[in-house]
């Protein structure tokens, strides 16, 4: 295997006798390395009286270097052809855009420049047709499967997202968004950045939606800083790398401890559905679940129709609970004053000590402990209480947030909270809890919205998950301790409903008389819409 030690560098700015003076430094102590990657501003506006030396021959650089072309108008003539030159020996200009590949077999894409603020795009920036036609000429190869190494000058926007802290840097405002998309597109193993005089090494980021796609590599992205600053940041980084098309498929999707989700699942998600046909790699997302076409069942039964012993197939009875439950409709421990709507199955009572006065929960009449045990006759009825309750609360200019937790609970509760539309987004919700779950170490996975949970866990699995009206689902299988209140502290932290002080159930609980009315008054508006 052809192992390759690479050094890639921020912005140099002229400052050539620095960059080239630390390279021998390393070269001298730790070996030869092959290139030097370049990103950022090559040149500055003090550049001229150095780079005479190195472009007339007089001085010559230690190591092959590949430069990215213009960030702005000062140094355009610099860079006598766009479609990338040698410009002093061992000095390269990669060019405004491209894939430059080296015998190594090592697939480095590059793009030159910054985003365009207007059109037509200055010669020193890209526009989103350059970007197109990049991520062309490489998606439409047969087997693709990402490149080794991505490099551009800015930085992706939101690369931060779900991510450790990048500082002073705001990586929701710094950034190109279409470089975002290029990473995206390109899945690089390694993609460097400049620009913004930091160095900011995010964590590890994986390529596939977890359960959906077989597994690929990860992205390291890595953002330097420039060269000779005085903070003495990181400017230069070493690294060895064995191209992609040499490597054993199952060591190059390894995926490391601290892997993070996607920072641009949104990009991903709003990307065309059309797709170009799998490649030979990936493989359907229903080889992980299994293909169920859910028959729909009888609609509910009113007053005792349909009831008579004239059925054809007895309905499967619930199973009993093996000692008092404070949820079985039947029980003495059910406070009935929070019941709001009773169905055939199921019913519907405010939530005691809920994080807002019109938290419910959907609730199996007979004893069932989790969705996953629930017969077909129930699991309907359950998604038609889903139903009506996304009009409801749509008509109140809100969205509903839907969790269970099958985890030390022996009666399940679907607790179903609204937020305000204007409050936040599906994907603000979403990387809320993504975000809050990394932060304890729980793995929150993003399940194919028609797919059931049955798909993925199997009766008596103990697990978390989350659904949005939009039908998104997010999943962990817990295997260990699993904190019981995780749901409504997302929910009441600041990212959502800013209500921090109402995360815990047993400091909102209110007297009988309050809770009894708020239940009356639920239950007169919910009316229309009951089913």
């Amino acid at each position: 295997r052809v192992v390759s030690r690479r050094l890639a560098c921020g912005d140099v700015e002229g400052r050539l006798e620095a960059i080239f003076g630390r390279v021998r430094a390393i070269q001298a102590k730790s070996g030869r390395f092959d290139m030097l990657l370049c990103v950022g501003n090559f040149f500055g506006s003090t550049s001229e009286a150095e780079w005479a030396e190195y472009r007339t021959g007089a001085k010559k650089a230690p190591i092959p270097t590949y430069v990215l072309g213009a960030n702005n108008q000062d140094t355009l003539s610099y860079f006598p052809d766009v479609s990338g030159c040698e410009l002093a020996e061992n000095i390269t200009y990669l060019g405004r855009r491209g894939v430059y590949s080296g015998c190594s077999g090592l697939q480095i894409a590059y793009l030159s420049g910054t985003e365009a603020q207007e059109q037509p795009a200055p010669a020193h920036s890209f526009s989103a047709k350059d970007v197109v036609e990049l991520k062309t000429s490489l998606l439409s190869a047969p087997n693709f499967r990402g490149v080794d190494i991505l490099l551009t000058s800015p930085w992706p926007r939101d690369v931060g997202t779900f991510a450790n802290s990048a500082g002073e840097i705001d990586t929701k405002k710094c950034g190109s968004k279409l470089v975002s998309d290029l990473a995206a597109c390109l899945k690089p193993r390694y993609h460097f950045a400049a620009l913004e005089k930091a160095y900011y090494e995010r964590l590890p980021y994986r390529n596939h939606m977890v359960l959906q796609e077989t597994p690929q590599h990860v992205t390291r992205f890595i953002a330097l800083a420039d060269v000779g600053n005085t903070s003495k940041k990181k400017y230069l980084y070493a690294f060895s790398i064995v191209p992609m098309s040499a490597m054993d498929p199952a060591e190059l999707v390894k995926q490391p401890q601290d892997v993070t989700e996607n920072p641009y699942r949104k990009l991903r998600k709003e990307a065309p559905k059309s797709k170009a046909p799998l490649c030979a790699e990936e493989e359907p997302a229903c080889q992980f679940f299994f293909d169920l076409n859910k028959h729909q069942g009888k609609k509910r039964p009113s007053e005792g129709k349909e009831r008579g012993d004239s059925q054809p197939k007895q309905a499967k009875k619930a199973p009993q609970p093996t000692g008092p439950c404070w949820f079985c409709l039947a029980s003495p421990e059910v406070e009935k004053h929070l019941v709001v709507s009773i169905g055939t199955h199921c019913y519907l009572a405010l939530a005691k000590g809920g994080l807002s006065p019109d938290h419910v929960l959907i609730l199996p009449i007979g004893h069932y402990q989790s969705v996953v045990d629930l017969s077909s006759e129930v699991l309907e009825e359950v998604t038609k209480y889903k139903a009506a309750l996304k009009e409801f609360f749509r008509s109140k200019g809100k969205r509903y947030v839907l969790f269970e937790r099958n985890y030390r609970s022996q009666h399940l509760q679907l607790q179903v909270i609204p937020v305000p539309l204007d409050l936040c987004t599906s994907e603000d919700i979403k990387e809320a809890f993504i975000a809050q779950a990394q932060e304890q170490q729980i793995e929150l996975l993003e399940i194919p919205e028609h797919s059931d949970i049955a798909q993925v866990a199997q009766p008596g699995t103990p697990y978390f998950y989350v659904e949005l009206d939009t039908g998104e689902k997010l999943f962990h299988r817990i295997r260990g301790r699993f904190p019981l209140q995780f749901g409504r502290w997302v929910l009441a932290s600041e990212a959502l409903l800013a209500q921090p002080q109402r995360a815990d159930w047993r400091q909102c609980a209110a007297q009988r008389p309050e809770e009894a009315a708020q239940a009356r008054a639920f239950r007169h508006e919910f009316e229309p819409f009951d089913f």
